[in-house]
């Protein structure tokens, strides 16, 4: 199971271009088989993505194509996911001849192992369209659909059985191509459409720099950005105002839990040696770059702000302290005297004997 989850959050990684010029856009569609299901992993399910938005699902255990975003139930007849139901099961009887085929072929009669496969297309603002079918076996390439030509590429020697095997299949290969190219567009142009408040919205990052203590008297600068979208973006770190990739750390690009995204660079540097650093963030909802200057006393402002807080409240209980000792009655030989203005029974008996 995690073998599997591994591999397809590669291929969602993948799907996206981080510091592109103009936007991706994309749809995906992972098929997974594997031989040994469990708990949470079914044999076989397929998953469709736009963007990264989940909008349709199918296991082998449910056995019905649904979709999975608002959008897409609302503006999608309910006959297409028949029809997609009928395709998804015959796939999936495809998929375990294929996993027993190839564990027969490998000589894999025991352990786990996993088909997945991966298809779809991209279109950018500029209009630049790809396609593509992409096919792997425990984690490995196997073979990738060449629409050009009409014919697969194999990965390895074990691939060649199989090239050979669909390179015959004309007819087949005339239908990837034409989904591919005549097919997969227009309903990724229409899934654009129906979800436009969702996938097409644009949300400005924040960015906040910060620095540490490293080894050898090096210090770590950090430049952290969330809370945009789309996923795509491009963060640096500038040294007097030239760009310092290759001395750049990447966490990553993550999902924030709240529909953005977050990322963190880092770089380190030595301070003895005078230099301005910023952190450079471009993304398409900006419509200048966003530039965080890191400033080498920053760090002493929070401390600076922790000892005046600290002051200011040992003042006040200092304050409350002498404010209580000053109040009306004051104390001798053991015994509180009442005020002249208090009143009562227990008042005069205590005076009395005091």
């Amino acid at each position: 199971m995690a073998l599997a989850l591994r591999l397809l959050l590669l291929l969602l990684g993948a799907a996206a271009l981080p510091g592109a010029r103009s936007r991706l856009h994309s749809t995906r569609i992972y098929n997974t088989v594997v031989s040994e299901p469990g708990p949470g992993l079914p044999w076989y399910s397929a998953v469709g993505y736009v963007d990264d938005q989940l909008f349709v699902d199918y296991t082998s255990e449910k056995r019905r194509v649904e979709p999975h975003t608002e959008w897409m139930a609302r503006n999608v007849d309910p006959q297409h996911w028949d029809e997609q139901t009928w395709r998804a099961r015959r796939w999936q009887a495809w998929f375990n001849a294929s996993l027993n085929a190839l564990r027969e072929l490998y000589n894999h009669n025991k352990g786990f192992h996993i088909i997945q496969t991966i298809y779809g297309c991209d279109l950018r603002e500029d209009n630049v369209i790809q396609g593509f079918y992409q096919d792997s076996y425990d984690g490995r390439d196997f073979l990738t659909f060449d629409k050009e030509t009409m014919t697969w590429v194999a990965a390895d020697i074990g691939a060649q059985i199989t090239k050979k095997r669909w390179d015959v299949e004309i007819g087949d290969n005339q239908r990837w191509k034409r989904y591919l190219e005549e097919e997969c567009i227009p309903w990724l142009r229409s899934s654009l459409e129906y979800g436009k408040e969702t996938l097409q919205r644009k949300v400005r990052p924040t960015a906040r720099v910060s620095d540490r203590s490293s080894h050898d008297g090096l210090t770590t600068l950090s430049c952290t950005v969330r809370g945009f979208y789309p996923r795509d973006i491009t963060v640096t770190w500038l040294k007097n105002g030239e760009t310092r990739q290759q001395e750049t750390y990447s966490e990553g690009i993550l999902p924030s839990g709240d529909g953005t995204y977050q990322t963190w660079v880092k770089m380190e540097i030595d301070p003895k040696i005078k230099a301005r650093y910023s952190c450079h963030v471009e993304h398409e909802s900006l419509l200048e770059p966003l530039s965080v200057s890191w400033e080498p006393n920053n760090n002493l402002i929070p401390v600076v702000a922790g000892v005046i807080t600290a002051v200011v409240l040992i003042g006040v209980i200092i304050g409350v302290v002498v404010w209580k000792k000053k109040r009306p009655g004051k104390k001798r030989d053991g015994y509180t005297v009442a005020s002249e203005n208090d009143q009562g029974s227990s008042g005069s008996d205590l005076s009395a004997k005091a």
